[in-house]
């Protein structure tokens, strides 16, 4: 049977946040805000956790989640993933959301679902979001995308694009790093070495341009609350105190 799961890579050993999937906000670890808003997708038959770590392991277990424990030698979260849907045989779509974005829209999660399971040429899906010209568009944890006519990724950059030669009618959309694959593009793109550009920008979905492969885009309105510094886990504090 055909199923649709939602994976969540979860590491301890972040280089700018040490632990952040335990740490706590309102007495509830991370972890466990991502997961709460995952189970909320209707179009998800599964949420799975990934994580090389016993204690994020444990503690997902503890809150009621489905958890596989993975190998600590993973260079990125889709080879962690990779490890947990080659134990479900029975999972053909797989749904990469960040363990860091404690505010995930739903419906931004079903509206990746929708498009790989529909779009018979896309080997991944994922979100854009308009961003201005306010914004600080040099900002390198900033990812941009240009995309062509009918919503697919032609290139994605921590640089400013495109280039506005012409500023009054350049467009710029924010990347949401959540990502749906089919079963066999996952794979693949695992497979494949990684290509120099991909080297530069850090960016693991040039990897899968490279190669050839289909990235489709939505443009949503939601922009994103990562957690990656204190600064972000600061914000998120205040927003929840707030709501």
């Amino acid at each position: 049977m055909s199923k649709t799961a939602i994976i969540i890579p979860a590491r301890y050993n972040s280089k700018r946040l040490q632990g952040k999937p335990l740490i706590k906000v309102c007495e509830k670890p991370i972890i466990q805000w991502v997961w709460e808003r995952a189970i909320q997708v209707k179009a998800a038959d599964m949420v799975i956790i990934a994580t090389d770590n016993q204690e994020i392991y444990d503690t997902a277990k503890a809150f009621g989640a489905q958890v596989e424990m993975t190998s600590e030698n993973h260079k990125c979260g889709s080879d962690r993933i990779v490890e947990v849907a080659q134990k479900y045989p029975e999972i053909s779509y797989i749904i990469n959301l960040q363990g860091d974005e404690p505010m995930i829209n739903t419906a931004c999660v079903e509206e990746v679902i929708k498009n790989i399971k529909e779009d018979e040429k896309a080997d991944i899906s994922t979100l854009l979001t308009k961003i201005g010209k306010d914004e600080d568009l040099e900002d390198p944890n900033m990812v941009k995308c240009v995309v062509d006519i009918n919503g697919y990724a032609m290139y994605f950059s921590r640089s400013k694009i495109p280039y506005e030669r012409n500023y009054d009618i350049a467009n710029f959309y924010k990347h949401i790093g959540i990502y749906g694959y089919k079963r066999e593009s996952l794979f693949k793109m695992t497979q494949f070495p990684q290509p120099e550009i991909e080297q530069a920008e850090s960016l693991e979905q040039l990897r899968a341009l490279y190669n050839g492969m289909k990235i489709k885009t939505s443009i949503v309105e939601y922009n994103s609350i990562g957690i990656d510094t204190i600064e972000d886990l600061n914000a998120f504090k205040k927003l929840v105190e707030i709501n």
